[in-house]
């Protein structure tokens, strides 16, 4: 497999981080690379839950983004993938306060594919860990798309030349 262009990652996170649903919850991709990510969010009282901790559906989140941008890395130029499901366990509560998502690649197969993801709090706290499959194909949300979606320019080359 080619390695990544580093110019193309920059614009996948430049791009990625003006889409509406990573706006909303203000989650940013904060690396790319080729069977992994970091996701970043600094959690806020939109994320509580009505007890005053952070809601299961904000970590679920987190680790569906942090699992998909992983496997990304690995799919070829115009390759996309959807989750097929995720399984979340949520390990430890918190509140207000930045936390990060890392996503990797357990096994890439021809189009099922098997990643992990777990959050963890500025103190390196084990907050949640998913465990996720995810089903890639040439059709199902190729870069292309977000491209036409967000009205971007074209993006540089996936793999150098």
């Amino acid at each position: 497999m080619a390695t990544m262009n580093p110019e193309h990652a920059s614009a996948v996170i430049e791009l990625i981080n003006r889409s509406p649903y990573f706006e909303l919850l203000d989650v940013k991709l904060v690396e790319l690379g080729e069977g992994s990510c970091i996701v970043s969010c600094d959690l806020q009282r939109k994320h509580m839950n009505a007890f005053g901790g952070t809601h299961g559906g904000a970590y679920a989140s987190l680790l569906d983004c942090a699992a998909y941008w992983a496997l990304y890395g690995w799919l070829e130029e115009d390759e996309g993938c959807t989750t097929i499901d995720i399984n979340v366990s949520n390990l430890k509560a918190s509140s207000v306060g930045a936390v990060t998502a890392t996503g990797r690649v357990v096994k890439r197969g021809r189009t099922m594919c098997f990643c992990e993801a777990e959050v963890r709090d500025e103190q390196g706290a084990l907050l949640a860990h998913a465990t996720s499959k995810l089903l890639a194909g040439p059709r199902l949300q190729p870069m292309s798309a977000a491209v036409r979606e967000l009205g971007s320019a074209a993006l540089p080359p996936k793999f150098p030349a």
